[in-house]
């Protein structure tokens, strides 16, 4: 059986008596993009530095290519470009001598790479990265994780500070990677990126991993939104009692609302017939609908990793 680049099995990692995460256990294959959501200490970043060596875990284990992430962290670095979250730069380097520091670090970098990088991102590295903008220092840290054309990619919310042109771009380069056969890890709030982009999507939630399966899987499985106009406001209790029906937005007034469907249709179509509806569009969920079911729905019925 082929080593999977990414190999985490039942791992945990607690900050004293805080959990991290929790008996997670993922895997991202050869040539896969594997979108990674949940908000902000939902356990995302604390397992990219238990992937990266950089937090030693309680139990359980992460290997990429088969290395132990933590006893063979050295070796494992080599093999990954890294992108962290809170992206930290020397402010009085310039972004040229920044990325030769890393070339020195990773030997066989490629210049002609990198100044292709460098060239797509519109970037001018002769500038001091303190005077450069929060979008342009995003754009050293990109070329950097690119820069040496690694088998691996684990970024987070590689498209922060981005300008919709530079976030397109990004999202197109992720593509030519994957079609290179690279795997990429993609941790990041931007659905809609994860949605364009991504084969897979694992979802974590208060340090345990509540789903994982492909993006247009989820979609069938999970639900549907349907947006309803209505001449006066409707009592939400009627909907929200419905089996499968979740109320997500109310607006207009309480007299529009968004809802996510995963039941039968007939019984919410009964109770839409007994009210005044203007208005109605039926479509399949987009990935943010599945992402708020799983971070709505009670922990116990959200759905388990697949």
């Amino acid at each position: 059986m082929e080593t999977p680049p990414i190999d985490i099995q039942q791992l945990t990692r607690y900050y004293g008596r805080s959990r991290g995460i929790e008996d997670v256990s993922l895997q991202a294959g050869q040539g896969e993009i594997l979108g990674f959501l949940g908000p902000n200490g939902a356990g995302k970043t604390t397992t990219i530095r238990l992937l990266m060596g950089m937090l030693k875990p309680d139990s359980g284990s992460a290997r990429i290519f088969g290395l132990d992430c933590w006893a063979d962290a050295t070796t494992v670095k080599q093999s990954v470009g890294f992108l962290p979250g809170d992206v930290r730069l020397y402010k009085n380097w310039t972004g040229q001598r920044f990325l030769d520091y890393h070339a020195a670090l990773r030997p066989g970098s490629d210049p002609a790479l990198r100044r292709r990088l460098v060239e797509r991102f519109e970037l001018d590295p002769s500038r001091t990265i303190k005077h450069l903008s929060r979008g342009s220092r995003q754009k050293v840290a990109i070329v950097q994780a690119f820069m040496h054309d690694a088998p691996l990619l684990i970024l987070d919310e590689p498209s922060a500070g981005l300008d919709p042109l530079m976030q397109v771009e990004l999202l197109n380069l992720l593509r030519e990677e994957r079609a290179r056969g690279k795997t990429i890890f993609l941790s990041t709030h931007n659905l809609p990126d994860v949605e364009r982009v991504a084969d897979r999507v694992g979802i974590i939630r208060d340090g345990h991993l509540i789903a994982v399966d492909d993006v247009s899987h989820l979609r069938e499985l999970r639900a549907r939104r349907m947006d309803v106009q209505f001449a006066t406001p409707p009592d939400l209790e009627q909907f929200n009692s419905l089996e499968g029906v979740r109320v997500l937005d109310v607006a207009d007034d309480g007299r529009q609302l968004g809802l996510v469907v995963q039941g039968p249709l007939p019984p919410l179509l009964e109770t839409l017939a007994r009210n005044a509806v203007l208005d109605l569009t039926y479509q399949p969920a987009d990935l943010e609908s599945i992402f708020l079911h799983y971070y709505t729905a009670d922990p116990d019925t959200a759905g388990g990793a697949s």
